[in-house]
């Protein structure tokens, strides 16, 4: 028996790549029309949905999400742009290869690399990019690791990773004990999640958003976020994740910050109204520090603007995105 799909809606059609019966084929499709492709890179085989027309945008995913939280924004941005919506490395369907030295392919630099070679697989040599929550701190490195590949940039819900950490104090500590708890060495977070690994995920998501409920998402999207967080190996990458960030992304990040090295590519910040980075300095002041055209505002939603909040988001990105 081939792979079976919800109803009639089946997984967009295959670039250069067989897709492998996966846990995914069971679930619906909420890119309806975009192709989908494998692409070998440095961080093993990453997945991407691509579809759209116009100046080529890289979309990135956050924590504990896929390609898939895209799907209410990506078609108020497709009738200007060719999306290339793209799994990070252990996350959604790409690879979650065995980690090395510095938690690669796990910090930002190495998952940066490996983006900027699935465009450059596509044919884009420039490109916009935006991303959410982890996907962020991947397109602000790749902005400053590859300052000609990157034309615009907008970040959804961060500030960056040496702030957050040089900038903990007991409220924010709250906020994101999530970040010392993943960053714990191995298998200590692993053991714990593995028990009841949906419902941490479920707590999680429904804490960050502005409703404190899971309203704000499709419960089809849901289901996708929940069967990745069934594998081990997914909740042992997304660890790997944030112990890199305590380490070496924040190391990569302090040597920039030490060097006085910006973001040249205009950067957009747009951030939730009850989400992390309102409660402290505007981030618009924390990202003029980092980059040296800055724009943005808040969005009246919680930390997953895309879901949340898709055409107040599409409002502002659009025209950023534009001009």
């Amino acid at each position: 028996m081939g792979p079976r799909f919800r109803g009639d809606e089946r997984l967009g059609s295959v670039a250069n790549a067989n897709i492998e019966e996966s846990f995914v084929t069971q679930l619906a499709d909420l890119l309806p029309g975009y192709d989908s492709r494998f692409t070998e890179t440095s961080a093993g085989k990453i997945f991407a949905r691509i579809g759209g027309s116009g100046s080529p945008v890289l979309l990135l995913h956050g924590y504990p999400e896929s390609t898939v939280m895209w799907h209410r924004l990506a078609p108020l941005l497709a009738d200007q742009h060719r999306l290339v919506i793209a799994d990070l490395p252990g996350y959604g369907q790409s690879d979650a290869p065995e980690s090395g030295p510095g938690h690669a392919p796990y910090d930002k630099r190495s998952m940066a690399k490996a983006m900027v070679e699935v465009m450059q697989s596509l044919g884009h040599e420039q490109f916009a990019v935006v991303g959410h929550d982890r996907g962020g701190r991947v397109s602000y490195r790749m902005a400053l690791d590859h300052p000609k590949r990157i034309t615009k940039i907008s970040t959804l819900d961060i500030v960056p990773t040496w702030e957050m950490w040089t900038g903990i104090n007991r409220p924010r500590a709250m906020k994101i004990f999530h970040w010392t708890f993943l960053a714990q060495p191995y298998p200590f977070p692993e053991m714990l999640i593995g028990k009841q690994p949906v419902e941490y995920l479920e707590f999680k998501m429904k804490a960050w958003n502005g409703k404190g409920d899971s309203a704000a998402f499709d419960p089809r999207a849901f289901e996708h976020y929940r069967a990745a967080f069934r594998q081990p190996e997914r909740i042992h990458a997304s660890c790997e994740d944030y112990r890199a960030g305590q380490t070496t992304d924040f190391e990569h990040d302090d040597a920039d910050h030490k060097a006085g090295r910006k973001i040249e590519a205009p950067l957009l910040a747009l951030w939730g109204e009850s989400g992390i980075p309102a409660k402290g300095e505007s981030p618009l002041d924390v990202w003029r520090r980092w980059a040296t055209n800055v724009s943005g505002k808040a969005i009246p939603c919680g930390h997953f603007l895309p879901e949340e909040a898709p055409e107040e988001t599409a409002a502002v990105l659009k025209p950023f995105l534009r001009t």
